[in-house]
């Protein structure tokens, strides 16, 4: 395993569709540590990877911090006094409301492209489409007359992608499966299941449209890529229950992409990054989540 001198590990920091490591805390490698291998000869990230720790981690940098990734020491320590504050108020009352963080992370914001950690402004066209969403989250909302008038997600149907991705203040399970040729991601929220396959395959007819789009993935050595196409465009990219999201809602079109990539860097982490492409709507054309995932058993 990798030795942690702080409790959190490093991230991806994304330069188009490339990625460096950049360590968030002092580590010593143990050059003993070897990729876990299935049975059958795959990279093994099978196991329970709950994201409850991204709870107080913003999706978006606050603007006090520019283009800093990451806490001060001080910072830190407040932090996690705030954590552990927080976590001791959920877990007090009768029945709790939120899932416990369980540690502070050093990270300033879940995105890291843009560089200063905000979420690109809209296009024309995105501008457009967001006017026209409906939903519970719409603040300027106050007309509940037909089904047409609630989100996805508010009728439980699914958060969408990126969105399953990202935190919220509770239901934060992800778990990962593989069998010879396939990777299901499964997440607690909405209990959906992504079944990803890694071998080649054609792809769907481009008029089949899904929520949560059509997945591919390829290993690259150690690192599983998603890429993620045929999305129906009829959920937001991100939603005000992430922490730290911007508002309103933000839309989406059928041509977005996403690209993900799990690499685990020790027994018990992954390495996760997130790329979100959709010129259409986003005037920057992406931009990129990164964070660790924990295994939990």
């Amino acid at each position: 395993m990798i030795k942690r001198v702080l409790v959190t590990v490093g991230l991806m920091v994304g330069v188009g569709l490339a990625a460096v490591m950049v360590p968030t805390a002092a580590q010593e490698p143990d050059p003993d540590w070897e990729q876990p291998m299935t049975p059958w000869g795959e990279p093994d990230l099978r196991g329970m990877w709950p994201i409850n720790h991204l709870i107080g981690v913003p999706l978006v940098r606050p603007a006090e911090f520019g283009e800093r990734r990451f806490l001060t020491d001080e910072e830190f320590a407040a932090e996690e006094e705030s954590v552990a504050g927080r976590d001791s108020r959920f877990d007090s009352g009768p029945i709790p409301v939120a899932d416990p963080a369980g540690r502070a992370m050093r990270m300033t914001s879940l995105i890291i492209d843009p560089p200063d950690g905000s979420f690109p402004e809209l296009t024309e066209r995105g501008l457009e489409l967001q006017a026209a969403m409906r939903g519970s989250y719409n603040p300027g909302q106050t007309v509940f007359d037909r089904i047409e008038d609630f989100s996805a997600w508010d009728r439980c149907i699914t958060r969408g992608m990126p969105t399953s991705m990202l935190p919220r203040n509770y239901n934060n399970g992800i778990q990962i499966m593989q069998s010879p040729g396939y990777v299901v991601i499964i997440v607690e929220m909405a209990h959906e299941a992504r079944i990803v396959p890694t071998t080649p395959r054609p792809p769907l007819d481009p008029a089949i449209q899904q929520w949560l789009g059509e997945s591919r993935g390829r290993w690259e050595g150690n690192t599983l890529v998603v890429e993620t196409t045929h999305y129906n465009g009829r959920v937001g990219k991100t939603s005000a229950g992430v922490p730290g999201s911007p508002r309103p809602l933000q839309p989406s079109t059928p041509n977005m992409r996403t690209i993900e990539r799990f690499t685990r860097v020790d027994d018990q982490t992954i390495e996760f990054e997130m790329t979100v492409e959709d010129p259409e709507v986003l005037a920057t054309g992406s931009f990129t989540v990164a964070y660790p995932m924990f295994l939990e058993n």
